[in-house]
């Protein structure tokens, strides 16, 4: 299969996108400035498939750009002449006091993990369309549906984004493209998320609560990782490894949601509500055509294990 990752210049990302490749697919590694500051990241891909031979391509996309996103696609149209799977992966993390945060600094978030996807699906989906055929994986978050504290413009631009997929995945599956939504729970390690994280430019309003929350922001990363259930090590690498196990899925039997969560406190319990209210509604709207034909909820760990 041809598939592009977008944000994969580190983390899961870039795990994504050697195991893909590792598996035997067509990748394009995608990230947002492959001449200047992600020269380094494009080189390890380059010299990672030619180690280990496989077919591991970089190619440039900025998800603020729709210029940028255009031009990736008639890339891939180019090399290709088609494309099977689309992992929307690009993130920013925001940390600390919701209200701290400038309006400014939420939109931008908005506009990194929301309208990025929006931006790369209007370059890719035509392809798709034309081919009536596809897969759109999204990188979301458990914490659309269990919300840590501190991370208030992150979670609610991961919620929106999932929103998106849930919608988009109605008006796409006519065209026999599927949706699934992976959905990471608690990673502390092993991704870029939490040392590149945006902090409030309002400190006035942040040093206001910091005689009674600032203990709880120190102590967030330790209590993080202690969520971590007895015996279990989170490994960012079981996420790219369930990616890879959905891409190798037969068309009509990918699950719709997915979680890779060591916590055992995550969504999982949430999402199954969610999916049977969800298939009533559409049921009572008569438009029950619109749902996917494979598993509404998935563990992926325990898919990975079996």
């Amino acid at each position: 299969m041809v598939i592009i990752i977008t944000g994969a210049g580190t983390g899961m990302g870039r795990l994504t996108a050697r195991s893909l490749a590792l598996a035997g697919h067509t990748v394009y590694a995608s990230m947002r400035d492959v001449g200047g500051r992600d020269a380094d990241k494009a080189a390890e891909h380059r010299a990672f498939a030619a180690e280990h031979g496989v077919d591991l391509r970089v190619v440039e996309l900025d998800v603020l750009s729709e210029e940028s996103a255009q031009a990736a696609a008639r890339t891939i149209r180019q090399e290709q002449g088609r494309l099977d799977v689309l992992v929307h992966n690009a993130a920013h993390l925001y940390f600390g006091i919701t209200e701290a945060f400038t309006p400014e600094q939420v939109m931008r978030g908005l506009d990194t993990n929301v309208v990025g996807a929006l931006r790369v699906n209007r370059a890719f989906l035509p392809m798709m369309r034309r081919q009536r055929s596809g897969l759109l994986i999204w990188v979301g978050s458990g914490s659309t549906r269990v919300v840590p504290p501190f991370l208030g413009p992150y979670t609610a631009a991961k919620a929106a984004f999932d929103s998106f997929a849930e919608s988009i995945g109605y008006e796409t599956i006519k065209f026999g493209i599927e949706t699934t939504i992976v959905m990471p729970g608690i990673f502390v390690d092993g991704t870029d998320h939490f040392p590149n994280a945006e902090f409030p430019a309002d400190t006035g309003v942040q040093q206001e609560y910091q005689a009674l929350y600032q203990p709880y922001l120190d102590r967030n990363e330790e209590a993080s990782r202690g969520m971590t259930l007895p015996g279990l090590v989170p490994q960012v690498q079981s996420v790219a490894d369930e990616i890879v196990r959905v891409v190798g899925l037969p068309a009509g039997s990918r699950p719709f949601r997915t979680t890779v969560d060591y916590t055992g406190v995550g969504d999982i319990p949430v999402n199954e509500a969610a999916a049977r209210s969800r298939r009533r509604f559409m049921e009572r709207m008569t438009f029950a055509d619109l749902l996917p034909t494979g598993p509404a909820v998935v563990d992926g760990l325990d898919a990975k294990v079996s």
